[in-house]
């Protein structure tokens, strides 16, 4: 019997007998005793809602410290208004806050870079793929590049396929930095000053909801044709400078100064407080731009002006509507429901245009 022989192998080691063992030291008494009603969740320093001071979890370390409203630890209360240390939030990191500035682009393909580059878009960098057939487009980008002293980078084709992230890039990407927004308050500076050295009053023309590229590329166009001295977008729910819409502007943007407001009817409210008047395009209502200084006041269109367009199928928001001075429509003939965006800004600009020429 295992334990009982006394032949090599078959010694049982001492302590290592199978089953209970005499004396448990009060152990497993211990464990049989209850540990009480569980207590409420605020008196638990290791769940979410405690909030006691100086006592101690399990670990000796006390209570986790709060979550603020930013995602960093600490009390306090955050940029977003909620009370410091609740964390029921869901938190809003700098990293992904919305009002961050737009990242680099990448122009892809040879003709979209070779129209690019003719567009003089503020370009960092133009990467070749290596061993790729060179033709006349290749060669334009190369020299327009040299030309301007844009960095040409001979590399790997992974390289471009990775910049392009699945788009049909044809050996060539160009790296266009992110565009630099003005401020509202700069731009309205800037704008007074432009039209002080021009001797006529400020004109603005402001974008509520465009999302195609296009369409701002062309109202920038139609904006520095026309005579006006800035072009205002939202933050949210708004195309931004991108290079389709700088290739749209035909090198209008370069020329054409660009703001961004965090809240468009908050901004055109102060600038109707400093002496604007706005007035937004709106299809469902009766005035016509023709009556513009009856609708607007008395030498509307040749005094400090804000042109709204609204979004290419909703038209303008409602408080963006409710903050302007006047809405007008212009007149049509037939049964065309509406036009583009980027059509009546300039239709409404050229009016615009006309009635400070004969005033």
């Amino acid at each position: 019997m295992a334990g009982n022989s006394r032949r090599p192998g078959a010694r049982r080691n001492p302590g290592s007998k199978k089953g209970p063992t005499k004396g448990s030291g009060g152990k497993r008494a211990k464990g049989l005793e209850g540990k009480g009603p569980t207590p409420p969740a605020d008196q638990r320093p290791n769940h979410k809602s405690y909030r006691g001071g100086g006592s101690t979890g399990k670990s000796g370390q006390g209570a986790p410290a709060p979550r603020r409203a930013d995602g960093a630890g600490g009390g306090g209360g955050g940029p977003t208004g909620g009370a410091g240390g609740g964390g029921r939030g869901r938190p809003r990191s700098a990293s992904t806050r919305r009002d961050a500035p737009d990242g680099p682009q990448v122009v892809v393909g040879r003709n979209p870079v070779v129209e690019s580059l003719r567009a003089f878009i503020p370009a960092t960098a133009l990467h070749v793929a290596q061993g790729i057939d060179v033709d006349d487009r290749v060669r334009e980008a190369l020299r327009t590049a040299g030309d301007r002293r844009i960095s040409v980078l001979e590399v790997p084709r992974g390289d471009v396929d990775r910049m392009a992230d699945g788009a049909v890039h044809q050996g060539l990407a160009l790296t266009v930095p992110a565009y630099e927004y003005l401020h509202p308050d700069d731009l309205l500076e800037q704008a007074r000053q432009t039209a002080h050295l021009a001797r006529v009053e400020p004109l603005l023309v402001a974008l509520d909801g465009v999302t195609d590229p296009r369409n701002l590329g062309a109202v920038v166009r139609s904006a520095a044709a026309f005579g006006a001295h800035g072009v205002l977008l939202p933050l949210r729910r708004s195309v931004g400078v991108t290079p389709v819409a700088w290739r749209t502007s035909a090198g209008a943007a370069a020329r054409m100064p660009v703001g961004r407001a965090t809240n468009l009817s908050r901004t055109l409210n102060a600038w109707n407080d400093d002496g604007f008047v706005t007035v937004g395009l709106d299809g469902d209502v009766s005035e016509t731009i023709d009556d513009l200084d009856a609708v607007a006041g008395l030498d509307a269109a040749r005094g400090p002006l804000v042109l709204v367009v609204g979004s290419e199928g909703k038209g303008l928001s409602r408080l963006v509507r409710e903050t302007c001075t006047a809405t007008v429509a212009i007149p049509m003939a037939g049964k065309v429901e509406s036009l583009n965006a980027s059509v009546a800004a300039g239709v409404a600009l050229a009016e615009v245009a006309r009635l400070r020429r004969a005033g």
